[in-house]
């Protein structure tokens, strides 16, 4: 045979393969790729999803403690506030105990000194009418000398 039709059935022998290989293998080759390439494909957008919810996630972590710390923040304040008003209301309340018991103890004071002056004009009564009684030697009626009693008292 000659190098042409050798040539020639080599060519047709070459697109018959083309031609089958293009009919019957190159689609499932291509296919294999098309769904490795979605795969990757699906995988990529599956980690980006995933970065952007852990992104989003972590936003949401942050926002809640900023939240938790400005609310424990608020508490303490309260608590110092409730703390300070407590012991304001404590010292008041001893202030007024303490003006209670300090007006008790005057009007104590007032009632014993006027107990005193009371006994004491008493006193004074029974001396001086002793006194008058040593003076003029003489006994005194019972009732005058009470009117005496009570006139003197009055006078002091």
């Amino acid at each position: 045979m000659s190098i042409t039709a050798t040539l020639i059935v080599q060519i047709i022998v070459f697109l018959l393969l083309v031609a089958f290989t293009m009919k019957f293998v190159w689609p499932p080759i291509a296919n294999a790729l098309d769904e490795r390439a979605q795969k990757v494909a699906d995988g990529l957008a599956a980690a980006d999803k995933a970065k952007t919810e852990l992104a989003a996630a972590n936003q949401r972590v942050e926002q809640q403690l900023a939240e938790t710390r400005n609310e424990s923040t608020q508490r303490l304040a309260d608590a110092e506030r409730q703390a300070r008003a407590i012991i304001e209301e404590a010292k008041s309340r001893a202030s007024a105990e303490g003006n209670k018991i300090v007006a008790a103890a005057q009007a104590e004071a007032q009632q014993q000194s006027v107990q005193a002056r009371e006994a004491l004009r008493e006193q004074v009564a029974q001396l001086a009418v002793k006194g008058a009684e040593q003076i003029l030697r003489r006994e005194v009626n019972p009732a005058v000398h009470a009117e005496l009693l009570g006139r003197l008292k009055t006078e002091l």
